[in-house]
This record gives structure tokens, C-alpha cells and sequence, in this order.
């Protein structure tokens, strides 16, 4: 380089990167980076632990008023939209859960395995990168923090000699204004006077020889210890890059405002809200629940034969081998409805046209057969015998 840095103020300049020492703070960057990946790796793992519990609490919330809601007397499109808001809960409480597993298994993970790459260890000397920079910048600051010792000595020299010169320079005025001091006297301290000059010209003449070196080592200097820092500043780009992208994907799984399913729950819940409507609840009530239901009005109910039943409920079928059975059959029309009770019984609605194959038994029953194949028993007094 050609050019020196500006000349700062003086606290400003002790501060200077450019000063013997001062280069700790670039190389401590390392071991803080790593350290700032722990932090974060921590931070996110709290966070996803507060995903966690608020889905659990959106789970058992949604629970609870949901089992108490189903006892409370409401009804139609507004108990649909109140439980909307449960169904809502369980489906946000799911969401939530991914976020909080993503968090840890996703960017958690990623974020320590980058981390166990880009910080190498060097045997017995922490990282290798603050090991490296260390040894760079000590080894290229050595010369330079040298040159700068001699040119302290030097101008702490050349002060203490233009110190001495000015004692000098007032002892000889004082002399000056003695008017009884001997010529003899006043001749010795001009000649010190001289003498304190002439080693303050010395003093400076060397003094000058030290600066003028550390300036012309400074571009040098300066070149060699910008290399070393440049190396530094793209390990910490790369870093920096990376947690970029790092909080950059950790955004994408916290931001649920772009979050498609979430959108269409509360597009859903909002859908439903909207779908209330006070004459459709009516009305169902009044159909369920008012004079809209439906009644059987009183009429005259025909009498219907008890049907006989067999005490110890098994058919006795003794003899029925013996039965003749009727060729063809005999056509017969139900006068009721009867439904089977057993396997072995036939159903049949009121004038409904079958087949009798055998005849009454003694508990009242007949053997009949339907159109579609199917045999079995009926109560004899539940058909009439079709007139041919």
C-alpha cells in the first residue's frame, strides 16, 4: 500500500488495529462465532420448545370446550361454527408441532454439523483458523512492533534533551539579568546552553533516522498484515452467509401468515362463520323440535291377530315328516305385515300373494313358500286363501 491511514486521535489510535497487539480482537472472532452458534442453536431450541407447548395447549384447549360444547343445547349452523373453531385448534395444534420438530431436527442439526465443519480443531491450540490468524498477524506485527519500540525510545530521548535545552536556554536568560554575575560565570552557562543544543540537534538527527525507518517498513507492514486480515474477513463471510440462510429457512418455518394449510383453516373458519344463518337454525328446530315434526295423527287401527308362540319357543315338527305336502300349493294373500322372528320364518308384507305347502299345525302355524324360492313358517291366521 501507498498511502498511510488517516491520522486519528490519540485514544482512537491506541484502539488502532494497526498497534502492536491489537489485532486480538480479529482473531478472538473465531472463538466467538462459535460460540454465537451454540447461542442460536440454544435460542431455537427454546423456541421450538414454546411451539411445542402452545400446540399441546391448543390440543387440550380445543379438547375440553369441545366435549362441553356437545352438551350444551345448540344446534344447526351456529353449533357447526363453534366447533369449527375446535376442529381449527387441532388443526393449528398439528401445524405447530411440525414447526417445533422442524426447528430442532431441521435447523438445529444443521446448524451444529456446520458448525463442527467450519470450526476445526488444531491439537493442544484451540481452532485451527484462530491458531493460523494468530500466528499471522504476531509473526507479520513482530518487525513493525520492534521499529516502533526503538522510535519510542528515540522521541522519548529527543524530549528529554529539548527539556534540558530549554533549562538551559532560562538559566542563561536569568544570567543575562544579573547584573553582578562575573563574565566568567555567564560564559559557562552559554556554553552549556550551546552544548544542550547541539545534543538536541543530535538527539532529533536520530530520532528522524528511526521515524523515517518506520515509515518507509509501514506499507510493508500494512500489506502484509491486510492479507492476513482479508483471510480472516472471508471465513467470517462464509459464516455470516450461512447464518443468513440459516435464519432465513428458520423464518420460512415460523412465518405461518404465507402458510397455505393455515390460510385454508381460517378460510375455512371464516367460511363457516359466515354460513350462519338464523332461518336455516329455525327451521330445524321447528322440524326437529317444534310443530314441524312429524306425528301419526289418531285414526282407526284395525285389529291384528295375536300371533301364537310355541311356549318353549322351538316349533314342534313332530309328525311334520308324516305331513302331506300339498302339490303346487295353495295361494294365499298376507292380510298384515309380519316380520320373522326366527331363521326358519318367513316375512311378508299385508297383500303380499305366496304359496301354502302345508297346512295348519296344531300351534297355528303353516309352511309357505315366496315368489323368489325362500320356505318357511307363517301364523295361520295372518293370510286368507285366494279365491281362484
Amino acid at each position: 500500500m501507498s498511502t498511510l491511514p488517516r491520522e486519528p486521535h490519540e485514544d482512537s489510535r491506541m484502539q488502532s488495529f494497526w498497534m502492536p497487539g491489537n489485532y486480538e480482537r480479529t482473531v478472538r472472532r473465531t472463538d466467538q462465532s462459535f460460540h454465537a452458534c451454540k447461542d442460536i442453536m440454544a435460542c431455537f431450541n427454546e423456541r421450538a420448545n414454546v411451539e411445542k407447548q402452545y400446540a399441546q395447549q391448543l390440543s387440550e384447549w380445543g379438547s375440553k370446550w369441545k366435549a362441553i360444547v356437545d352438551a350444551r343445547p345448540l344446534y344447526g349452523s351456529l353449533m357447526r361454527a363453534w366447533q369449527c373453531f375446535f376442529s381449527s385448534a387441532e388443526r393449528l395444534s398439528i401445524l405447530h408441532s411440525s414447526i417445533s420438530q422442524s426447528l430442532v431436527t431441521e435447523e438445529g442439526d444443521r446448524v451444529k454439523s456446520w458448525q463442527k465443519d467450519t470450526f476445526p480443531k488444531k491439537i493442544f491450540c484451540g481452532f485451527r483458523e484462530t491458531y493460523e490468524n494468530e500466528t499471522g498477524f504476531a509473526r507479520a506485527q513482530k518487525p513493525w512492533a520492534k521499529r516502533l519500540g526503538k522510535l519510542e525510545k528515540a522521541r522519548g530521548a529527543y524530549h528529554k534533551a529539548c527539556h534540558k535545552e530549554q533549562i538551559a536556554i532560562d538559566r542563561e536568560t536569568q544570567a543575562k539579568e544579573n547584573t553582578v554575575l562575573s563574565p566568567e560565570k555567564l560564559k559557562k552557562i552559554q556554553d552549556a546552553r550551546e552544548k544542550a543544543s547541539e545534543e538536541k540537534d543530535k538527539v532529533r538527527e536520530k530520532y528522524e533516522k528511526v521515524l523515517e525507518d518506520v515509515t518507509s517498513y509501514a506499507p510493508r507492514y500494512m500489506e502484509e498484515m491486510e492479507a492476513i486480515f482479508d483471510q480472516s474477513q472471508e471465513e467470517e463471510r462464509k459464516r455470516i452467509s450461512f447464518l443468513k440462510q440459516a435464519f432465513l429457512s428458520i423464518h420460512r418455518h415460523l412465518d405461518i401468515t404465507n402458510n397455505e394449510s393455515v390460510k385454508t383453516v381460517y378460510s375455512e373458519l371464516h367460511h363457516t362463520l359466515t354460513s350462519i344463518s338464523e332461518a336455516d337454525d329455525l327451521r330445524w328446530w321447528k322440524n326437529n323440535h317444534g310443530p314441524g315434526m312429524p306425528t301419526d295423527w289418531p285414526t282407526i287401527e284395525e285389529w291384528i291377530p295375536p300371533v301364537k308362540k310355541p311356549k318353549n319357543k322351538k316349533r314342534d315338527k313332530k309328525g311334520q315328516k308324516d305331513k302331506p305336502v300339498m302339490i303346487g300349493g295353495v295361494k294365499v294373500r298376507a292380510l298384515y305385515n309380519y316380520v320373522g322372528e326366527e331363521s326358519d320364518e318367513l316375512s311378508f308384507k299385508a297383500g303380499e300373494v305366496f304359496l301354502k305347502v302345508e297346512e295348519e299345525d296344531d300351534q297355528g302355524w303353516c309352511k309357505g313358500m315366496l315368489d323368489g324360492g325362500k320356505d318357511g313358517f307363517y301364523p295361520a291366521n295372518y293370510v286368507e286363501v285366494v279365491v281362484q
